[in-house]
């Protein structure tokens, strides 16, 4: 019989509800992709290009969130409630802060950078009218982050889990009948997504808001005057801004990379767009142990107990690299049904599906060992470190690369799409080597200078 350790017991018992949490998140997506489908490329591409602009603004959003998430760990750790106070509001206003900044430049800005994106004028009437309603998620999700970071932290990630839960039928059903229209709906098309997915958020903002509210032993009273309370924002920025660089800096890559993709055939496009999803969703339960890492290691940190540091951190390793053996036969499953998931689509597009399969079978496995190798530097201090690994391999390298061969080179979609694990393959070793120096390194002086 396998004994599991203390820590890996932990781990899976906080990173189950995280993974099923993001597996959720993006079956919200796959489920508008599917209804959107039979409606046609033109939607269906209007659909891809406006969830990548919210998807960015949203990708801003979780990397503060995890930056707050960190730091209302380590207080947890502590078991000091005035830190956890002070860590989750001051969470809390930077994130709607810098929602409510990306709302207006929508608002005000969203005509022209649709007109950048495209020049295909019936794909820019459809994407604005998407985002006509998709801009008001990002203000609710803003709060509704900082929660999911917060219980995250306190180790209780079953209570997000049940948000989406109710959220997801929500989103599908009120997504379906905005499409297609009903006896008392108006049939909306590709919008009708956007109202859905509006909806089933500020459901789940409610729900959260009311768990926190009612969660027992949980003091989130401010006891601090305004001038401190201004002060601790400005601390909580500066310790989370790192944190939060990184994991924008890689959510504009991603966003990025797709915006280069539109500049591909509209069947490249769309194969990329309907292939996606899947990715995400396969990546989330390497992403979901790296969090759980991270949670724990922070925890750790907090409270000073650092023993079993760089074996807790081998485990996590070694663990990354089995899920995401699984996760790359799952998607070589997925391989073979992919053109009967979607049968609405033109040969070209199926065609293109079957190019870009061995590079997303692929990906899985060097993308997740860099993501826990990031998820735990982080958590140990090394933000900036990580951030030049990520900085140097994606926007210095693998970035320019993907543009130079779509937009000079007119390369294939293999071609342009097998950028992605070749970043991933030429960040792996500086991972490694700073992970090993990081870990034989860190001290309880570290741990101290971490906790404030």
């Amino acid at each position: 019989m396998i004994t599991l350790s203390p820590y890996v017991r932990r781990n899976i018992s906080l990173a189950w509800p995280l993974a099923l949490n993001a597996l959720l998140m993006q079956s919200m997506l796959m489920i508008d992709t599917l209804l959107v489908s039979p409606l046609g490329e033109i939607p269906l591409a209007a659909m891809g290009i406006a969830t990548t602009i919210v998807a960015f603004i949203m990708g801003i959003q979780m990397a503060l969130a995890n930056g707050s998430q960190l730091v209302m760990s380590r207080a947890v750790g502590s078991q000091n409630s005035l830190s956890l106070a002070k860590a989750c509001w001051s969470g809390m206003s930077i994130n709607f802060a810098v929602a409510f900044i990306f709302w207006i430049l929508l608002v005000v800005f969203e005509q022209p950078l649709v007109n950048l994106i495209t020049d295909n004028p019936q794909l820019q009437v459809e994407v604005i009218r998407y985002l006509s309603v998709a801009k008001y998620v990002v203000l609710l999700n803003a709060i509704t982050q900082v929660c999911i970071a917060l219980f995250n932290g306190l180790g209780k990630t079953k209570i997000p889990f049940k948000g989406y839960l109710i959220e997801l039928p929500i989103n599908a059903c009120l997504s379906y009948v905005f499409i297609y229209g009903t006896a008392v709906t108006p049939e909306l098309g590709v919008v009708g997504a956007a109202v859905g997915s509006l909806a089933a958020i500020f459901v789940r903002f409610v729900y959260l808001a009311l768990c926190v509210k009612t969660l027992p032993d949980l003091d989130l009273k401010l006891k601090v005057d305004v001038p401190e309370g201004l002060n601790n924002i400005r601390k909580h920025f500066v310790e989370i801004f790192p944190v939060a660089a990184n994991v924008t800096m890689l959510s504009i890559g991603v966003s990025v990379y797709q915006l280069l993709y539109s500049q591909l055939s509209i069947n490249a496009y769309v194969a990329i767009t309907l292939v996606l999803p899947w990715m995400r969703a396969g990546g989330q339960f390497i992403t979901a142990w790296a969090h759980s890492s991270a949670i724990t290691i922070s925890q750790a940190i907090g409270s000073k107990q650092l023993a079993d540091l760089e074996e807790n951190v081998n485990v996590s390793i070694k663990l990354a690299v089995l899920i995401s053996i699984v996760t790359m036969i799952f998607f070589f499953v997925l391989s073979f049904f992919i053109a009967d998931i979607y049968p609405d689509m033109k040969a070209e597009t199926y065609q293109a599906l079957a190019i870009i399969a061995p590079i997303y079978i692929f990906l899985p496995l060097v993308r997740g060992y860099n993501t826990v190798h990031g998820h735990v530097l982080r958590a140990m201090g090394h933000t900036t470190a990580v951030f030049k690994i990520n900085f140097t391999g994606q926007w210095v390298i693998s970035i320019p690369l993907c543009a130079l061969l779509i937009l000079y080179f007119d390369a294939s979609i293999f071609w342009a799409f097998a950028i992605q694990p070749f970043e991933e393959i030429i960040k792996a070793y500086p991972f490694r080597y700073l992970a090993r120096k990081a870990v034989k390194e860190f001290s309880n002086e570290h741990a101290e200078r971490l906790s404030y």
